[in-house]
């Protein structure tokens, strides 16, 4: 009697184990990554919490994406202030759906932990904001697709680009906002819109 319960308990936990595999598989997404997709760019990126990661974990989102360095004091601190503007007129509901995200064109200086620092001392330390950085090498290429041009032109500083890219939920490039303080009406509308279709 005792060997029956024991194998009769036996079999009960592998069928509760199967049945729980079977609950964890997630569904495939609906829709295969385009040519055009960032999803598709193999590099691996560090967030201001030390997180790695690549681009195709953000998938499911609308990005809305900007190159700065840390240690600017011309255009950055606009950009940054671009990119709050454009958080503080997301429409509530789609909000949800929207990663805020800042990418370092100065890897070997701006280390998580000085993104960190940075984060918190604007007040973007938590969602929607993330910063990344990663390898010269990927920053290159990550600012070619956003056609965004930096060159370094002393030990502490860079010209760069001011642009302001928008990612649908696939990762591909919808929109783009050139320009300094300029009227982003056109930008929150096309990310509302990209968000309320998640």
């Amino acid at each position: 009697m005792k060997k029956i319960l024991i194998v009769f308990s036996l079999l009960f936990s592998l069928y509760s184990c199967k049945n729980n595999d079977k609950k964890e598989i997630k569904p495939e997404s609906k829709k295969e990554i385009s040519d055009l997709s960032i999803y598709n760019l193999p590099s691996k990126w560090t967030t201001q919490d030390g997180k790695n990661i690549e681009l195709k974990d953000f998938k499911g989102n609308v990005l809305v994406m900007v190159m700065i360095y840390t240690s600017c004091k011309a255009a950055c601190p606009r950009l940054v202030a671009d990119m709050r503007d454009i958080e503080s007129k997301l429409d509530k509901n789609t909000k949800r759906n929207v990663k805020l995200i800042l990418v370092s064109i100065d890897p070997k200086t701006d280390t998580p932990e000085r993104l960190k620092t940075f984060a918190i001392e604007n007040h973007m330390n938590q969602e929607p904001w993330t910063f990344l950085r990663s390898t010269e090498e990927n920053t290159r290429e990550f600012a070619a697709v956003l056609a965004v041009n930096y060159k370094k032109i002393s030990p502490i500083d860079f010209s760069h680009s001011n642009i302001i890219s928008v990612f649908n939920e696939e990762g591909e490039l919808v929109f783009q906002q050139e320009g300094l303080g300029v009227n982003n009406e056109k930008t929150i509308e096309t990310i509302n819109q990209e968000a309320g279709k998640i």
